[in-house]
């Protein structure tokens, strides 16, 4: 069952109708739904599909020969073509007789395999497709070397691309699909446990429990997500350990590039470089204060929670899990869920404020969204704001994300509009965003103020689906 990715859909589909030579760039992460995309949309298209392989450029060339002998009809094993040439010559036949869609899927295998394949395609598209009714999609899950080989501007494919599209993990709503019969408070859990990615989420079962999901795919020595980080760290970078050891560093709460280099036992120079690394992987990112461009007080953030998750409950219990302990631990674990869970509600919230923004549905239409944190003079010590949204209007909105249990209380509401006095602004709205539920006395306290919203994940849930009504 596909689950879904509308809204790339109906961009390629928009793209596919206009008959011309398209040439789209997909990629993103592994494991994100780069080719469940693709195939779905090549659907009743006539399509030749061609996925690189990291190996020779000689196997490579036997494969693309197979899939063009496959698409004129041929069966059995298909002559190979003399070179890369050649079998770009007999794609532009098969495109002369019907439209075709033609996808290259892992092309930076068969890059890395045959250097030059990336100018063969630059001259063919510019000399003969580009008059063809040929829809060309280029996909890798490389985010660097897509980035720069590709869309890149000393790429010999730079400005061909028509339309590109990074693929990001599922957010909380579509997450929903998967397990329709969950209560909502589980599914959170299994999309922060997963970083919202559909090959994870697939390999979940709707019908069991949240525990029996996570005990069967992090703490059974043979459960699917019992290695994953490690092992797509050794897919993607050299020095994997160093790479590790960074992430454990993070993971632990050192966020500062000081920090992280002193507990990895390396230069701060160099474990910038490796951040680089892991943020171009979208694994790590780097975060500064909303309104600071530039600043010293830039902190570094997992930001895949799958590998949040990971690093947080697997390797401390490594040794418990191998020897089939598994139930025990996430009974340890348990009750540290809320914590984890603290960072993923805002990553929730903050995609339904993004939702509300598109449709006109909040009390102002903001232009910047973040997080913010630094010193309150007042008091001189740090403080921050979950999330804080602006406009050139001067209109700013701040808002509280609580995964608790209990219901919120009216100090958590007193404490987010003292806060707000930090900041100057012509209007000034808030939003407390709860797990649950919110007291009688907070309730009674909003009421009394037009500028205040009390939301309840249950109510982002339901909202999240309706298209008429508003926050009021």
């Amino acid at each position: 069952m596909f689950i879904g990715r509308q809204r790339e859909l109906a961009a390629m589909q928009q793209r596919y109708a206009r008959n011309h030579f398209e040439c789209v760039v997909i990629y993103g992460r592994r494991r994100v739904g780069k080719t469940a995309l693709i195939r779905e949309f090549c659907r009743e298209k006539r399509t030749l599909f061609f996925t690189g392989l990291e190996t020779t450029a000689k196997e490579n060339l036997q494969n693309l020969s197979q899939s063009i002998y496959e698409a004129q009809g041929g069966t059995g094993t298909a002559p190979v073509y003399a070179d890369f040439s050649a079998a770009l010559t007999a794609i532009t036949a098969l495109a002369q007789k019907e439209k075709l869609v033609l996808v290259i899927d892992e092309y930076p295998y068969l890059a890395k395999a045959y250097p030059g394949i990336s100018s063969l395609l630059q001259v063919i598209m510019d000399h003969t497709w580009q008059a063809m009714n040929l829809f060309v999609i280029l996909c890798g899950s490389s985010m660097s070397f897509m980035e720069r080989q590709v869309l890149g501007h000393t790429s010999p494919l730079f400005g061909r691309r028509t339309a590109q599209i990074k693929l990001q993990p599922f957010d909380i709503f579509a997450t929903r699909a998967f397990f329709p019969s969950l209560p909502l408070n589980d599914v959170a859990v299994l999309y922060g446990a997963t970083g919202g990615i559909p090959f994870y989420l697939a390999q979940m079962d709707g019908q069991s429990s949240l525990a029996d999901n996570l005990i069967r795919m992090f703490f059974d020595p043979l459960g699917y997500l019992f290695e994953e980080p490690a092992n797509l760290l050794k897919q993607e970078l050299r020095e994997p350990a160093t790479y590790n050891a960074i992430l454990q560093a993070i993971a632990d709460g050192r966020t500062k590039v000081s920090q992280i280099a002193t507990a990895v036992g390396i230069e701060v120079s160099a474990c910038t470089g490796y951040l680089k690394n892991l943020m171009a992987l979208g694994i790590v990112q780097r975060e500064t204060p909303l309104g600071e461009k530039q600043s010293k007080r830039s902190i570094y953030l997992l930001q895949d929670s799958l590998f949040r998750f990971w690093y947080r409950f697997v390797p401390q219990h490594y040794s418990m899990i191998q020897n089939g302990m598994g139930e025990a631990v996430y009974q340890r674990i348990e009750k540290d869920l809320p914590v984890f869970m603290g960072q993923v509600f805002e990553r929730i919230c903050l995609d339904w404020l993004w939702r509300k923004n598109r449709t006109g549905r909040l009390p102002l239409l903001f232009e910047e969204v973040g997080r913010w944190w630094g010193t309150d003079p007042r008091q001189k010590r740090q403080t921050e704001i979950d999330i804080l949204a602006q406009n050139s209007a001067h209109e700013m909105l701040f808002c509280e994300c609580k995964w608790r249990n209990e219901p919120l209380d009216s100090d958590v509401l007193d404490l987010l509009i003292a806060r707000s006095e930090l900041f100057p602004a012509q209007k000034k709205y808030y939003i407390l965003f709860a797990k649950s539920s919110f007291s009688a006395r907070c309730q009674r306290k909003a009421a009394t103020m037009a500028n205040i919203r009390l939301v309840t994940f249950n109510q982002m849930m339901e909202i999240s689906s309706q298209t008429v009504k508003t926050l009021d």
